[in-house]
């Protein structure tokens, strides 16, 4: 980024490359490395800056991380070799930790591009990136339908009864364990900055590990229950219509500033929790993704009043839905139905009405612009000055 601030010129993987070679030979440390490792981390690097520059994909500046977070190893697939044991076990080669043995949760099924080692509070993992050859799949003529994503209901399917939960990513017993261990790190780091320079000391490094295990089982859970109902979607129907959620704007925090403090600051704390734990970006991202492995079609609709619009006469009120009940009952036709069900058929009928295009409009008949009939007064072009 230097160079291109100061020099305008781009520095890419294909040149760094080089100057790695020179510098692992004089590093220790980046020469334990291994060689096809670290060539790969610049092509990542190079991948993260061209998709920033995209306009037309949604990354972010390349942000630099710690060195603890997300431990992984990346290598090319022409610098592994696999070998299957049985039918549970199979053997990696990697350079320079050498042979390993790694459990087989499903079969590889295709030729291996890429390889990570990785590491979380379970322990360490291995993936492989896999070229298996599908292609987007014919559609498969099924009825569509809408889904609601919500807190209480985890989701909502317009096509049927009863909503979909996901079971607690921590059990009642495991989130008092989190709490204790939160509590105890803040007290361990307040120590270790007070009387160690801010140095972690042994028992710290086993408080953060012991919290790390935690965590990494409900994202286990959370991942779980997001991969099976994904999946079950973009299998049995034609089309799934969701809602344009902006997770960003809708965990915002309320706690305001200090001229302007915020109010439930508390609660909407909690609330925001309880968003990020269903996960509707990630739902979002594989419903795209499996939808085309399935013969399937993603169709996102504008979110504004899905929860105060009568599914059966179409009404918009506020007074069909008071508060934060589970009851929807029109003021005008009487319609009464569970609110996420309502919002779910309202989806699906904002999906098959718009086609799946977040800029068109709800209406069955998109409105047209009307000229004005008057003539605008347009700014005159300013005279140059006459010479003398």
């Amino acid at each position: 980024m230097y160079l291109w601030e100061q020099r305008g010129y781009t520095l890419r993987a294909v040149e760094q490359c080089q100057h790695l070679t020179a510098a692992r030979a004089e590093l220790d440390w980046l020469g334990d490395l291994p060689a096809q490792a670290g060539q790969q981390i610049l092509r990542r690097l190079d991948a993260a800056y061209d998709n920033f520059w995209n306009p037309d994909h949604p990354a972010r500046f390349p942000a630099r991380k710690k060195r603890g977070h997300r431990l992984s190893i990346p290598f090319p697939g022409q610098a592994v070799e696999v070998r299957k044991l049985n039918r549970k076990w199979a053997e990696v080669r990697i350079p320079k930790p050498g042979r390993l043995r790694f459990r087989l949760s499903r079969a590889i099924g295709g030729t291996i591009r890429n390889v990570t080692v990785s590491r979380d509070g379970n322990g360490w993992h291995i993936s492989f990136g896999v070229h298996t050859g599908a292609r987007p799949a014919a559609p498969n003529g099924k009825p569509g339908c809408g889904v609601d994503f919500g807190v209480c209901a985890s989701a909502y399917v317009s096509t049927e009864s009863t909503p979909r939960l996901m079971p607690p990513s921590l059990t009642d017993s495991e989130k008092k364990r989190l709490k204790h261990l939160e509590q105890r790190k803040a007290r361990q780091v307040t120590y270790a900055k007070k009387h160690n320079g801010g140095k972690y000391g042994r028992r710290l490094c086993r408080t953060i590990a012991d919290i790390g295990k935690l965590r990494a089982r409900q994202a286990n859970r959370r991942r779980d229950f997001t991969h099976k109902l994904t999946t079950d979607l973009a299998k049995n129907h034609g089309w799934i219509g969701i809602e344009d959620l902006r997770v960003k704007n809708m965990t915002a925090s309320a706690k305001g500033t200090g001229e302007n403090p915020g109010k439930n600051v508390r609660a909407k704390a909690g609330l925001n929790r309880s968003i990020l734990d269903n996960t509707p970006g990630e739902r979002r991202r594989q419903l795209a993704c499996k939808a085309r492995l399935y013969g399937s079609e993603l169709r996102v609709v504008p979110p504004f009043h899905t929860s105060q619009t009568c599914a059966a006469c179409g009404r918009v009120d506020p007074e069909s839905r008071k508060g934060c009940g589970r009851l929807f009952a029109c003021v005008h036709c009487g319609h009464a139905d569970d609110a996420d069900h309502n919002a779910s058929v309202e989806i699906e009928s904002r999906a098959r009405r718009t086609g799946g295009t977040v800029t068109n409009s709800t209406r069955s008949v998109p409105r047209t612009r009307v000229p004005a009939t008057g003539r605008r007064r347009m700014r005159e072009t300013p005279k140059p000055a006459h010479t003398s």
